[in-house]
């Protein structure tokens, strides 16, 4: 079965289906999303990480250099460690963001699970979470594989993206289209 669903026709998905291919068949899926998370929530909190993985100031040697000790003070199984080599040894650290959502959608399709993209303006909590992924499996049919995202400028209200839907619940898109209307 393929799952790829034109996820190569990007850069980072490229590297995320071969990275999803090399798990697959290593059997280590499970282990390489592990430390994709960790990754991910890496680089949403470390100012030094991001500046790694996207400042051009930084040589290839001294990238795969940094990205190795990155990987072995997180821990990080050796699938994942190596592939970050290979980013950095391909001046393509500035994907890794990318290549972790095509990862994660891959995997999700894997699973049997549709892959839905939330953007809140405020963190949720896990009972609002389940009540969303309920929610969202209704409207759906299917299992979903939640990826959140906080971003305050939507102002309230949540964005979902699933596939190429979109739900636009923010506050920031419903002053937009009042405005418009008051315009006339």
């Amino acid at each position: 079965m393929d799952i790829s669903g034109g996820i190569q026709a990007s850069l980072a998905g490229r590297y995320a289906l071969a990275l999803f291919s090399l798990a697959n068949e290593r059997k280590q899926l499970e282990a390489v999303g592990a430390s994709l998370a960790a990754v991910k929530q890496a680089l949403a909190e470390s100012d030094e990480l991001r500046a790694l993985t996207t400042s051009p100031l930084i040589g290839r040697d001294e990238a795969v250099r940094a990205v190795a000790a990155t990987a072995g003070a997180m821990k990080l199984d050796p699938v994942t460690a190596n592939f970050l080599g290979v980013l950095a040894k391909n001046r393509r650290l500035a994907q890794l963001g990318n290549v972790i959502r095509a990862f994660d959608m891959l995997a999700a399709r894997h699973r049997g699970e549709i892959s839905a993209e939330v953007v809140s303006a405020h963190p949720l909590d896990d009972g609002q979470v389940e009540a969303l992924r309920k929610n969202l499996r209704q409207r759906v049919g299917t299992d979903i594989a939640v990826d959140l995202r906080i971003d305050p400028a939507i102002l309230g209200g949540l964005v979902v993206k699933i596939g190429s839907r979109m739900i636009d619940g923010s506050i920031r898109t419903k002053l937009n289209n009042l405005a418009l209307a008051m315009k006339g």
